[in-house]
């Protein structure tokens, strides 16, 4: 049996596979996209991904089921907590101005498989997401024509009364995402311009709104004759910061444009900073309105600001919020269909999903096979399936990914620039980047004894130390640390971070109702997985950080990653256990895909087994005295080869 057991070098060598990272381009603006989209362009994106029905219906609801008119507040603190995700993905879009979003953004950092999980979620969140914005769309307008349309397709077509099933076939649903796919499939220019399009008239019947509004509103309804400003008190308002944080869902447009920016260093951060500000303002200024027109109380979950401008003797106002919701509903399905493609065009160029994706139309500059075929999915969605129970399933795919861009985000900022070669700060290992020597010149590198010598001579204490390595005040406390290589010590306590915030989350969520613990075992528990995170958040600061000046950076790295790896933790325990077993099944049914296909065909698998040419590298380490010795360096990017010792043994000259 114990020879059909693999070898501790095959699994180490698996898991190497698993977690390679992807290579990028020295050139990473080169692209066989169009470099045509504006900060405006990429703002309005944003602005249509984020302000959708959301703004018509969510308010309502969560105003008068949830957290009364102190659904400001939460959109406030929803806002906030959608602000730490959406900077890491300012950081990243800016640093790595590459399609792909999330997935993208793990595989330069975490590793591949990890990445292959992300992008396979997104896609079913994209084509569930549009999907049931399009049924979202086809009921809203029916409604103004009192269903007409829905009778005349269960009289002439009939009910369905099978599970997961829709009760009748939507058409109307499939056919406006058939028409958006043909606008999507012109380019991205023709899709901006449609965009911005329904985004003016949006943000018109916005402001209509808001002016409107504020004249009709009456403070007495947050009287305490109406049950106050906060009738569900603190627990009602976190609720409602739960819900509230989903509308937010959708800056991640912007990133997945970035390689279709002119200028995305610069682009992409301000968009998302702007869309994002202007979808929170429309949100809080819309519910301040929304419960001061009208008692929070008495506010119709299904139709909230058509409703309530209808009770207060404004009944041609409901067709103008009827109209900006069906603009804000295509503004989001314009989203959902633009994003998709790239992200799985991305995977495809990238060698882990089907290479056919991978194709971009020559004069149109988009990959239209992906249009095409996503679209055509989503709308076979959207025809005959009930996507009502699959809605939740939303929400996990995208903290998952909001988990994971945080966590790249403190593993790449700890990491050294692209072309450095790691070297321990403290210990005895050498250093074999050029440096200055003691005089100012700049000292010579060779890969033979013949080609290239470098001389290292310099002053411990005037050195400068890389990325990843331990700073120089906490060496003499945590001096085992300097003999790993800049950046070890960081992943590890990245994972030791997000292990304790796990842990520390399920005791939250589930100590006093499913594992009923008494109350010193849970106060113990949730001391000793604080501590754990601190100590890793700790851990973490304790090393130097990449400082560029020349692209957008998240400021208070690693707090603001970390404190957005527990909020998205946190979020993902509090979903049903129903929600989880979907997610579980869809993710066994991406690891067949990887296994069966991408693992095989990935472009860094290939780049593996192509010869590599072997090389050495020699440095000359002057002593204190005329003695010099010579060390073979073997390459960073090679494997140990397992040459004889003899190779690398000391020589004197």
């Amino acid at each position: 049996m114990a020879r059909w057991l693999p070898r501790s070098n095959d699994l180490t060598r698996f898991c190497q596979k698993l977690n390679r990272v992807k290579t990028l381009e020295d050139d990473m603006m080169e692209t066989s996209f169009n470099r045509c989209l504006s900060t405006i362009d990429l703002t309005l994106l944003g602005i249509g991904g984020m302000v959708g029905s959301g703004l018509y219906v969510l308010t309502g609801t969560v105003a008068k089921e949830i957290a009364g008119p102190a659904v400001i507040v939460s959109f406030i603190i929803a806002g906030f907590a959608s602000l730490l995700a959406a900077l890491c993905y300012a950081e990243f879009g800016a640093r790595v101005p590459k399609t792909g979003s999330a997935y993208m953004f793990t595989y330069v950092s975490v590793g591949e498989i990890w990445a292959f999980l992300i992008g396979w979620n997104v896609l079913l969140e994209y084509m569930i997401g549009g999907a049931a914005v399009a049924r979202a769309w086809s009921g809203y307008l029916d409604s103004i024509f009192n269903h007409k349309i829905k009778n005349f397709t269960e009289t002439h077509v009939g009910v369905w009364q099978v599970p997961f099933l829709a009760h009748y076939p939507d058409f109307l649903a499939a056919a406006i995402l058939l028409v958006a796919t043909a606008f999507i499939s012109f380019g991205a220019k023709v899709s901006s311009w449609l965009n911005h399009v329904f985004s003016a008239i949006s943000m018109g019947v916005i402001l209509f709104i808001l002016i409107m509004g504020f004249v009709l509103a009456q403070p007495k309804n947050w009287s305490t004759q109406e049950g106050g400003f906060a009738p569900y008190g603190l627990s009602g308002i976190m609720a409602g910061t739960a819900t509230c944080f989903y509308a937010f869902v959708g800056f991640d447009v912007i990133a997945a444009s970035s390689e279709e920016a002119r200028n995305p260093q610069r682009a992409v951060p301000r968009a998302i900073a702007f869309s994002l500000g202007l979808a929170t303002g429309a949100y809080i200024l819309v519910s301040v309105v929304l419960t001061l027109m009208v008692p929070w109380h008495t506010l119709d979950p299904d139709s909230a600001l058509a409703d309530a401008f209808y009770r207060r003797g404004y009944a041609w106002a409901g067709f103008l919020v009827a109209a900006g919701s069906i603009c804000a509903m295509n503004t989001v399905l314009l989203s959902n269909l633009f994003s998709l493609p790239r992200i799985v065009y991305a995977m495809a160029e990238d060698g882990l999903f089907f290479q056919v994706f991978s194709r971009v139309h020559p004069r149109t500059q988009v990959p239209v096979v992906g249009i095409v075929v996503f679209g055509l999915l989503m709308a076979l969605l959207a025809l005959i399936f009930d996507l009502e129970a699959l809605v939740q399933f939303l929400s996990i795919g995208t903290l998952l990914a909001y988990t994971f861009v945080a966590a790249s985000i403190i593993i790449l900022r700890f990491q050294q620039q692209k072309g450095d070669v790691p070297a321990p700060a403290a210990s005895g290992r050498p250093n074999p980047e050029p440096h200055e020597g003691p005089s100012g010149g700049e000292l010579k590198e060779y890969e033979s004894f013949s080609d290239k010598l470098q001389l290292v001579d310099r002053d411990k204490s005037k050195e400068q130390r890389e990325p990843g390595q331990l700073k120089a005040a906490f060496e003499p406390y945590l001096e085992f640390l300097s003999d790993f290589y800049p950046g070890e010590v960081v992943t590890v306590a990245v994972v030791t971070l997000m292990v304790s915030a796990i842990c520390l989350c399920s005791i939250l969520v589930f100590g006093n109702t499913h594992l009923h613990l008494p109350t010193w075992s849970y106060s113990l528990l949730l001391v000793l997985f604080s501590l754990g995170f601190l100590l890793s958040l700790l851990l973490i600061w304790a090393h130097e950080q990449q400082h560029s000046t020349q692209t957008f950076q998240i400021p208070l790295v690693p707090l603001s990653p970390a404190l957005s790896i527990i909020l998205n933790i946190y979020l993902m325990l509090k979903l049903s256990y129903m929600t989880w077993l979907r997610f579980a099944i869809w993710l066994l049914l991406g690891l067949l895909v990887y296994f069966g296909y991408g693992i095989w065909h990935s472009k860094e698998n290939l780049r593996e087994l192509q010869p590599q040419r072997v090389s050495a590298r020699y440095v000359v380490f002057p002593g204190g005295s005329l003695e010099e010795r010579v060390q073979a360096v073997q390459p960073t990017s090679q494997p140990a080869t397992g040459l004889p010792d003899t190779d690398n043994n000391d020589c004197k000259r």
